[in-house]
């Protein structure tokens, strides 16, 4: 009885990886403006879902992973995605900016269950006030490079 259980899990596991999953970096629209040390931390730590560049690794060809990977990523693209940041209005733009950096002072990004395999995504407490000091400037690249020159 063990055994024909056995089977019929294996043979499950190996069924349900003929069910396609879509992995799509679409084309980027307009990457977000970022000064350089943003730029630095957010492709490090939040691209891989926020954007149009993910880097699908090998686990996200593996079901049933693959499909809570593809379901995390296109649910976080839904909410911010740095590829097309010129969809979003200035002030649309400010709030992203605002609630990203909320996040991660509240340790809500990157979430717990990404940084075990993604070790280097980690937020430090520089990498926060680096990120503080953007909000504060607001979204305006201009401004950021001017307060990055003083």
């Amino acid at each position: 009885m063990i055994k024909k259980i056995g089977i019929g899990v294996i043979a499950l596991l190996v069924l349900i990886q003929f069910k396609p999953v879509e992995r799509t970096n679409p084309e980027i629209t307009q990457d977000a403006p970022l000064r350089p040390a943003v730029k630095k931390i957010l492709k490090r730590a939040c691209y891989d879902c926020h954007s149009n560049e993910t880097k699908w690794p090998w686990y996200s060809y593996v079901a049933p992973v693959s499909w809570l990977v593809t379901h995390d990523v296109n649910h976080a693209r839904g909410h911010l995605n740095f590829s097309e940041w010129d969809q979003y209005k200035p002030k649309r733009q400010q709030r992203l900016i605002e609630e990203i950096v909320e996040e991660v002072e509240e340790g809500e990004m990157p979430l717990w269950f990404y940084l075990p395999l993604h070790a280097n995504a980690k937020i430090t407490e520089k990498d926060i006030v680096v990120l503080e000091k953007w909000a504060a400037l607001g979204s305006s690249t201009k401004s950021a490079h001017e307060a990055e020159e003083k």
